[in-house]
Protein backbone atom coordinates (compact mmCIF):
# COMPACT_ATOMS: atom_id res chain seq x y z
CA UNK A 1 0.00 0.00 0.00
CA UNK A 2 1.26 3.65 -0.23
CA UNK A 3 3.36 4.53 2.54
CA UNK A 4 1.77 6.81 5.12
CA UNK A 5 4.20 7.54 7.72
CA UNK A 6 3.73 7.63 11.50
CA UNK A 7 2.28 10.90 11.29
CA UNK A 8 -0.75 10.87 14.08
CA UNK A 9 -4.06 9.89 11.63
CA UNK A 10 -6.48 12.13 11.73
CA UNK A 11 -10.04 11.43 13.96
CA UNK A 12 -12.33 9.10 13.00
CA UNK A 13 -15.07 11.61 12.92
CA UNK A 14 -13.22 13.92 10.80
CA UNK A 15 -12.80 11.43 8.30
CA UNK A 16 -15.97 10.60 8.05
CA UNK A 17 -16.39 14.30 7.05
CA UNK A 18 -13.83 14.10 4.67
CA UNK A 19 -15.33 11.24 2.92
CA UNK A 20 -18.81 12.84 2.78
CA UNK A 21 -17.59 15.88 1.77
CA UNK A 22 -15.64 14.46 -1.56
CA UNK A 23 -18.70 12.23 -2.15
CA UNK A 24 -20.77 15.31 -2.48
CA UNK A 25 -18.38 16.63 -4.56
CA UNK A 26 -18.62 13.62 -6.91
CA UNK A 27 -22.75 13.68 -6.82
CA UNK A 28 -22.32 17.17 -7.62
CA UNK A 29 -19.86 17.69 -10.26
CA UNK A 30 -18.97 14.14 -11.74
CA UNK A 31 -22.88 13.48 -13.59
CA UNK A 32 -21.45 10.68 -15.79
CA UNK A 33 -19.07 9.02 -13.19
CA UNK A 34 -21.07 8.81 -9.95
CA UNK A 35 -23.52 6.58 -11.88
CA UNK A 36 -20.63 3.86 -11.41
CA UNK A 37 -19.42 4.76 -8.29
CA UNK A 38 -23.27 4.59 -6.51
CA UNK A 39 -22.19 0.88 -7.37
CA UNK A 40 -19.57 0.11 -5.02
CA UNK A 41 -19.42 -0.96 -1.58
CA UNK A 42 -19.11 1.81 1.00
CA UNK A 43 -15.32 1.67 1.07
CA UNK A 44 -14.74 1.27 -2.87
CA UNK A 45 -17.37 4.23 -3.59
CA UNK A 46 -15.67 6.38 -0.44
CA UNK A 47 -12.44 6.15 -1.65
CA UNK A 48 -13.31 6.65 -5.17
CA UNK A 49 -15.10 9.64 -4.43
CA UNK A 50 -11.54 10.83 -2.59
CA UNK A 51 -9.76 10.41 -6.35
CA UNK A 52 -12.49 11.96 -7.73
CA UNK A 53 -12.02 14.89 -5.43
CA UNK A 54 -8.76 16.06 -6.16
CA UNK A 55 -8.83 15.35 -9.86
CA UNK A 56 -11.38 17.60 -9.64
CA UNK A 57 -9.38 20.05 -7.47
CA UNK A 58 -6.61 19.41 -10.88
CA UNK A 59 -8.94 19.94 -13.25
CA UNK A 60 -10.77 23.35 -11.48
CA UNK A 61 -7.12 25.00 -11.66
CA UNK A 62 -6.63 24.44 -15.43
CA UNK A 63 -10.06 25.55 -16.34
CA UNK A 64 -9.85 28.34 -14.14
CA UNK A 65 -9.82 31.97 -14.63
CA UNK A 66 -6.83 32.70 -13.25
CA UNK A 67 -3.67 33.72 -14.78
CA UNK A 68 -1.06 30.85 -15.91
CA UNK A 69 1.58 31.89 -13.24
CA UNK A 70 -1.58 31.33 -10.26
CA UNK A 71 -2.22 28.21 -11.99
CA UNK A 72 1.04 26.79 -11.81
CA UNK A 73 1.84 27.70 -8.63
CA UNK A 74 -1.58 25.84 -7.27
CA UNK A 75 -0.85 23.09 -9.53
CA UNK A 76 2.40 22.64 -7.76
CA UNK A 77 0.65 23.02 -4.54
CA UNK A 78 -1.38 19.69 -4.90
CA UNK A 79 1.61 18.14 -5.81
CA UNK A 80 3.16 19.03 -2.87
CA UNK A 81 0.16 17.76 -1.09
CA UNK A 82 0.68 14.42 -2.71
CA UNK A 83 4.31 14.30 -1.97
CA UNK A 84 3.45 14.62 1.56
CA UNK A 85 0.78 11.87 1.20
CA UNK A 86 2.79 9.56 0.08
CA UNK A 87 5.69 10.17 2.65
CA UNK A 88 3.09 10.57 5.69
CA UNK A 89 3.52 14.11 6.39
CA UNK A 90 0.53 16.54 6.25
CA UNK A 91 1.96 20.04 6.45
CA UNK A 92 -0.31 23.00 6.27
CA UNK A 93 -3.12 20.79 4.50
CA UNK A 94 -3.57 18.70 7.25
CA UNK A 95 -6.82 19.88 7.53
CA UNK A 96 -8.11 19.56 4.10
CA UNK A 97 -10.74 16.71 4.06
CA UNK A 98 -9.65 15.79 0.35
CA UNK A 99 -6.04 15.24 2.00
CA UNK A 100 -7.82 13.52 4.69
CA UNK A 101 -10.16 11.29 3.10
CA UNK A 102 -7.00 10.09 0.21
CA UNK A 103 -5.21 9.95 3.76
CA UNK A 104 -7.23 6.95 4.92
CA UNK A 105 -7.92 5.54 1.08
CA UNK A 106 -4.36 5.19 0.82
CA UNK A 107 -4.66 3.11 3.98
CA UNK A 108 -7.15 0.55 2.59
CA UNK A 109 -6.32 0.61 -0.56
CA UNK A 110 -2.77 0.50 -3.04
CA UNK A 111 -3.35 3.56 -4.70
CA UNK A 112 -0.74 4.66 -6.60
CA UNK A 113 -0.51 8.54 -5.30
CA UNK A 114 2.10 9.25 -7.65
CA UNK A 115 -0.43 8.83 -10.48
CA UNK A 116 -1.60 12.60 -9.55
CA UNK A 117 1.45 13.80 -10.69
CA UNK A 118 0.78 12.53 -13.92
CA UNK A 119 -2.73 14.47 -13.88
CA UNK A 120 -1.09 17.58 -12.75
CA UNK A 121 1.18 17.21 -15.85
CA UNK A 122 -1.60 16.70 -18.47
CA UNK A 123 -3.52 19.77 -17.17
CA UNK A 124 -0.10 21.71 -17.02
CA UNK A 125 -0.21 21.32 -20.77
CA UNK A 126 -3.62 22.68 -20.86
CA UNK A 127 -2.43 25.89 -18.68
CA UNK A 128 0.23 26.44 -21.22
CA UNK A 129 -2.09 25.17 -24.56
CA UNK A 130 -0.17 22.56 -25.68
CA UNK A 131 -0.97 21.25 -29.30
CA UNK A 132 -0.69 18.08 -30.99
CA UNK A 133 0.51 16.83 -33.99
CA UNK A 134 -0.01 13.38 -34.15
CA UNK A 135 -2.86 11.37 -32.48
CA UNK A 136 -0.05 9.39 -31.01
CA UNK A 137 1.13 12.96 -29.54
CA UNK A 138 -2.67 13.56 -28.17
CA UNK A 139 -2.12 9.84 -26.40
CA UNK A 140 0.62 11.04 -24.29
CA UNK A 141 -1.69 13.80 -23.19
CA UNK A 142 -4.86 11.38 -22.71
CA UNK A 143 -2.37 8.62 -20.92
CA UNK A 144 -2.15 11.98 -18.31
CA UNK A 145 -5.29 13.04 -17.71
CA UNK A 146 -7.49 9.85 -18.67
CA UNK A 147 -5.00 6.96 -17.68
CA UNK A 148 -3.73 8.24 -14.48
CA UNK A 149 -7.31 8.16 -13.18
CA UNK A 150 -7.92 4.24 -14.18
CA UNK A 151 -5.00 3.33 -12.75
CA UNK A 152 -5.81 5.20 -9.67
CA UNK A 153 -9.32 3.32 -9.98
CA UNK A 154 -7.54 0.50 -10.14
CA UNK A 155 -5.72 0.24 -7.02
CA UNK A 156 -9.37 0.80 -5.43
CA UNK A 157 -10.67 -2.17 -7.26
CA UNK A 158 -8.34 -4.82 -7.50
CA UNK A 159 -7.34 -7.01 -10.23
CA UNK A 160 -6.75 -10.74 -11.48
CA UNK A 161 -4.24 -9.84 -13.51
CA UNK A 162 -2.82 -6.36 -12.55
CA UNK A 163 -0.14 -5.96 -15.68
CA UNK A 164 -2.54 -6.72 -17.74
CA UNK A 165 -5.94 -4.95 -15.64
CA UNK A 166 -3.25 -1.72 -15.83
CA UNK A 167 -3.20 -1.77 -19.63
CA UNK A 168 -6.50 -2.15 -20.22
CA UNK A 169 -7.48 0.29 -17.59
CA UNK A 170 -5.17 2.84 -19.01
CA UNK A 171 -6.90 1.77 -22.62
CA UNK A 172 -10.32 2.48 -20.92
CA UNK A 173 -9.53 5.71 -19.90
CA UNK A 174 -7.86 7.01 -23.62
CA UNK A 175 -11.39 6.04 -24.69
CA UNK A 176 -12.94 8.34 -22.23
CA UNK A 177 -11.31 11.14 -22.59
CA UNK A 178 -11.11 11.30 -26.46
CA UNK A 179 -14.97 11.26 -26.43
CA UNK A 180 -14.82 14.19 -23.97
CA UNK A 181 -12.53 15.86 -26.39
CA UNK A 182 -15.10 14.98 -29.00
CA UNK A 183 -17.90 16.14 -26.61
CA UNK A 184 -16.19 19.46 -25.99
CA UNK A 185 -14.97 20.89 -29.18
CA UNK A 186 -16.69 23.83 -28.88
CA UNK A 187 -15.82 24.73 -25.74
CA UNK A 188 -12.47 23.38 -25.67
CA UNK A 189 -11.94 25.94 -29.06
CA UNK A 190 -13.53 28.81 -26.85
CA UNK A 191 -10.85 28.47 -24.35
CA UNK A 192 -8.37 28.57 -26.86
CA UNK A 193 -7.14 24.72 -26.47
CA UNK A 194 -6.64 22.40 -29.33
CA UNK A 195 -6.71 18.58 -28.80
CA UNK A 196 -7.60 17.19 -32.07
CA UNK A 197 -4.10 16.01 -34.23
CA UNK A 198 -3.15 18.79 -36.27
CA UNK A 199 -2.49 16.31 -39.35
CA UNK A 200 -5.70 15.31 -39.42
CA UNK A 201 -7.15 18.49 -39.34
CA UNK A 202 -5.53 19.32 -42.32
CA UNK A 203 -6.68 15.87 -43.66
CA UNK A 204 -10.17 16.84 -43.22
CA UNK A 205 -9.76 20.70 -44.44
CA UNK A 206 -10.55 21.84 -40.87
CA UNK A 207 -9.07 24.67 -38.84
CA UNK A 208 -10.07 24.73 -34.83
CA UNK A 209 -9.94 28.44 -34.75
CA UNK A 210 -13.60 27.42 -36.44
CA UNK A 211 -14.50 25.66 -33.87
CA UNK A 212 -15.51 28.24 -31.16
CA UNK A 213 -18.32 29.82 -32.93
CA UNK A 214 -19.31 26.55 -34.89
CA UNK A 215 -18.76 28.26 -38.01
CA UNK A 216 -17.84 24.88 -40.25
CA UNK A 217 -17.25 26.74 -43.61
CA UNK A 218 -17.99 24.34 -47.16
CA UNK A 219 -15.37 22.17 -48.08
CA UNK A 220 -14.76 21.08 -44.66
CA UNK A 221 -15.34 17.92 -44.18
CA UNK A 222 -16.11 18.30 -40.49
CA UNK A 223 -18.26 15.11 -40.06
CA UNK A 224 -15.60 13.22 -41.73
CA UNK A 225 -13.20 14.50 -38.89
CA UNK A 226 -15.16 14.06 -36.29
CA UNK A 227 -16.09 10.01 -37.23
CA UNK A 228 -12.18 9.84 -37.78
CA UNK A 229 -11.68 10.26 -34.35
CA UNK A 230 -14.59 8.37 -33.18
CA UNK A 231 -13.45 4.91 -34.83
CA UNK A 232 -10.33 6.01 -32.78
CA UNK A 233 -12.28 5.91 -29.68
CA UNK A 234 -14.24 2.87 -30.73
CA UNK A 235 -11.02 0.77 -30.88
CA UNK A 236 -9.84 1.70 -27.53
CA UNK A 237 -13.52 0.93 -26.54
CA UNK A 238 -13.59 -2.49 -27.61
CA UNK A 239 -9.61 -3.21 -25.99
CA UNK A 240 -10.21 -1.62 -22.43
CA UNK A 241 -13.26 -3.50 -22.00
CA UNK A 242 -11.66 -6.26 -21.40
CA UNK A 243 -10.99 -5.66 -18.47
CA UNK A 244 -14.14 -6.31 -17.19
CA UNK A 245 -13.62 -10.08 -16.57
CA UNK A 246 -10.63 -9.59 -14.51
CA UNK A 247 -12.80 -7.44 -11.86
CA UNK A 248 -14.91 -8.46 -9.27
CA UNK A 249 -18.91 -8.16 -9.84
CA UNK A 250 -19.13 -4.45 -8.12
CA UNK A 251 -15.99 -3.35 -9.53
CA UNK A 252 -17.37 -4.72 -12.91
CA UNK A 253 -20.30 -2.61 -12.55
CA UNK A 254 -18.68 0.33 -11.84
CA UNK A 255 -16.46 0.20 -14.87
CA UNK A 256 -18.78 -0.74 -17.00
CA UNK A 257 -21.41 1.70 -16.01
CA UNK A 258 -19.02 4.54 -16.18
CA UNK A 259 -17.33 3.26 -19.67
CA UNK A 260 -20.74 2.41 -21.08
CA UNK A 261 -22.48 5.77 -20.70
CA UNK A 262 -19.73 7.52 -22.82
CA UNK A 263 -19.43 4.81 -25.30
CA UNK A 264 -23.65 5.92 -25.21
CA UNK A 265 -22.15 9.25 -25.74
CA UNK A 266 -19.99 8.20 -28.47
CA UNK A 267 -22.50 6.65 -30.56
CA UNK A 268 -24.48 9.85 -30.37
CA UNK A 269 -21.18 12.22 -31.63
CA UNK A 270 -20.92 9.28 -34.06
CA UNK A 271 -24.56 9.53 -35.37
CA UNK A 272 -24.54 13.32 -35.84
CA UNK A 273 -21.30 14.72 -35.38
CA UNK A 274 -22.63 18.62 -36.26
CA UNK A 275 -24.54 18.12 -32.61
CA UNK A 276 -21.15 18.74 -31.24
CA UNK A 277 -21.62 22.44 -32.63
CA UNK A 278 -24.83 22.73 -31.26
CA UNK A 279 -24.27 22.03 -27.54
CA UNK A 280 -22.86 19.89 -25.57
CA UNK A 281 -23.89 16.31 -26.03
CA UNK A 282 -25.58 14.13 -23.80
CA UNK A 283 -27.54 11.11 -22.66
CA UNK A 284 -30.78 11.70 -20.41
CA UNK A 285 -30.58 10.63 -16.85
CA UNK A 286 -32.78 7.88 -17.53
CA UNK A 287 -30.08 6.34 -20.36
CA UNK A 288 -27.84 6.88 -17.77
CA UNK A 289 -29.68 4.70 -15.47
CA UNK A 290 -30.34 1.85 -17.76
CA UNK A 291 -26.63 1.61 -18.82
CA UNK A 292 -25.81 1.31 -15.09
CA UNK A 293 -28.74 -1.54 -14.51
CA UNK A 294 -27.44 -3.20 -17.50
CA UNK A 295 -23.71 -2.97 -15.74
CA UNK A 296 -25.21 -4.03 -12.58
CA UNK A 297 -26.78 -7.06 -14.62
CA UNK A 298 -22.93 -7.99 -16.15
CA UNK A 299 -24.85 -7.38 -19.64
CA UNK A 300 -22.34 -4.31 -20.84
CA UNK A 301 -19.76 -5.59 -23.01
Amino acid sequence: MAAIGDHVPAHPDDVRAAYRYCEEVTRAEAQNFSYGVRLLPGPERRALSAIYALARRVDDIGDGTLDRQRKTELLARVGSMVDGLAEGSAGEDANDPVRVALADAAQRFPLPLTAFHELIAGVTMDVEQAEYKSFDDLLVYCRCVAGSIGRLSLGVFGCTDTHRGQEYADTLGLALQITNILRDIREDAAMGRRYLPAEDLARFHCDEAWFADGRIPSGADFNGLVKHEASRARALFDEGFRLLPLLDGRSRACVGAMAGIYRGLLDSIEADPDAVMAGRVSLSAGAKTRVALSALLGRVR
